[in-house]
């Protein structure tokens, strides 16, 4: 009744009850057998992504608020992407020869203090166009070393039969804090005052890297005296890319189809607030309903996998991504948009279980830093060729214009690339018994999807 005091005990058990519960969770979430080690990576993954998260939606916005030259937002979106393409290969290299959390830890602290800087300009009302574009690559240019080498992390922490579900968990993080919690979130926020998403991402960003800097991570690296040249270690990484048949195959096809997919989504916020008549808070939910797909991708990924073969998943995932295109360029209903952007986040997250596992499975520890930065050029080097046509093809034609772009380009790759995709179906790519045992409906962490677009941070 109320008013009548708690019986004797009863509060000890309901929380000795709350305790093993929140324990049982957090055994779910991140098992005792994948270590201390993966438990702050996951931490610091999930708190890092949060950051970006509210980003992807401030980002656009916060340009936007500057100019509505088509032009000039197609060009805030390849300043992001162009480091990946010019510092890619370098930073792969840097990963294999030194200490990979150290990269990580010092890369985020600098951007850290390029937030902050940004976050003073828009306070004393000195921000601009300029200071904003510039303020993206130098954000851009620091995420390709801490995103390179955080890509590393995993298997040195954890056993190989267990990288599925260490990618399932970070995934997971991914899509809840960076896609679904992390795009309104910063929408809302830049609706309050355009600095304070900026103010929480660099908050979010340090605490990242106070995190991943608990980590010990076995000895790694090159000895020096025995690798001198940089270039020497950059041709190898990618000559062992082009000559695993899976991996170049992987590679040229996210290559193609991010020209079509840069192209579309560089105008997105344009195209968000023009055809589709969305506010800032619409546009973040593009983010959000995108990521609900995605959780259903995960759910459904074990029960796909069993019943279509690899090769078919690859196939009508790269179909659904252009009609993608085709549906977007036809409405201008925002609520077709939002049913379209929650099919292809489903298509995204599945598609992603390929490109990040193949690497780890197949590639030695001493080359993941280096095949893995060829993966980022081939991801970047085809947004920033197909931001750069979207942009013109805006400023010519209209915001929609890039869409049908995007739909007859993904349509001409999709002929060549068809017959190439049975490469990706290798033996060393099949995840082995006690992972599909244990947990057969994990979703591997993918790399299809980019930081600043409704649909992928690594």
């Amino acid at each position: 009744m109320r008013g009548l005091p708690p019986r004797k005990g009863a509060t000890p058990r309901t929380s000795a009850t709350t305790f093993h519960r929140v324990l049982r969770v957090a055994e779910i979430i991140a098992p005792t057998r994948l270590g201390r080690g993966f438990r702050w990576l996951l931490a610091s993954s999930w708190t890092s992504n949060l950051g970006d998260g509210i980003a992807i939606a401030a980002g656009p916005l916060l340009v936007a608020s500057q100019t509505d030259d088509p032009l000039l937002v197609a060009l805030a979106a390849l300043l992001q992407w162009l480091p990946s393409l010019l510092f890619g290969l370098f930073a792969g290299a840097l990963s294999d020869r030194l200490d990979r959390r150290l990269i990580v830890v010092t890369v985020d602290l600098v951007r850290t203090a390029v937030l902050v800087a940004l976050c003073v300009t828009i306070a004393t009302d000195a921000i601009s166009i300029v200071v904003v574009l510039g303020c993206l690559f130098l954000l851009g240019t620091a995420e390709v070393f801490a995103d390179n080498s955080s890509s590393t992390l995993l298997p040195m922490l954890v056993h190989r039969d267990d990288l599925a579900i260490g990618n399932a968990r970070l995934t997971t993080g991914f899509i809840t804090v960076n896609q679904l919690a992390g795009p309104p979130l910063g929408a809302a926020l830049f609706a309050v005052g355009m600095v304070w998403p900026f103010v929480g991402q660099a908050i979010l960003v340090a605490l990242g890297a106070l995190l991943i800097s608990r980590i010990s991570l076995p000895p790694h690296g090159h000895d020096r005296e025995q690798h001198k040249h940089l270039r020497r270690d950059i041709g190898e990484g990618l000559r062992w890319s082009w000559r695993h048949p899976a991996v170049r195959t992987l590679m040229l096809t996210i290559f193609m189809f991010n020209i079509t997919f840069g192209a579309a989504w560089s105008v997105l916020v344009l195209y968000a607030i023009a055809r589709l008549g969305l506010g800032e808070i619409g546009f973040g939910l593009l983010t959000t309903v995108s990521a609900v797909g995605g959780l259903i991708g995960t759910a459904a990924y074990g029960w796909i996998t069993r019943r279509v073969s690899l090769g078919n998943i690859m196939r009508i995932g790269l179909i659904v991504e252009t009609l993608t295109h085709l549906a977007l360029a036809l409405t201008t209903s925002p609520w077709v948009a939002f049913s379209i952007f929650f099919a292809f986040g489903a298509h995204a997250f599945i598609w992603g279980t390929t490109s990040i596992t193949v690497r780890q499975r197949a590639v030695p520890t001493d080359l993941q830093g280096r095949v893995g930065s060829v993966n980022l050029v081939a991801v970047f080097g085809g947004l920033v060729i197909g931001s750069g046509i979207g942009g013109l093809i805006a400023r010519q034609w209209g915001v929609t214009a890039p869409f049908w772009f995007a739909f007859v380009g993904s349509a001409i790759f999709l002929i060549v690339i068809w017959r190439q995709l049975i490469h990706i179906a290798h033996a060393d790519f099949q995840p082995s018994a006690p992972a599909q045992e244990d947990h057969p409906d994990e979703l591997v962490a993918g790399e299809r999807r980019l930081p600043d677009s409704p649909g992928v941070r690594h």
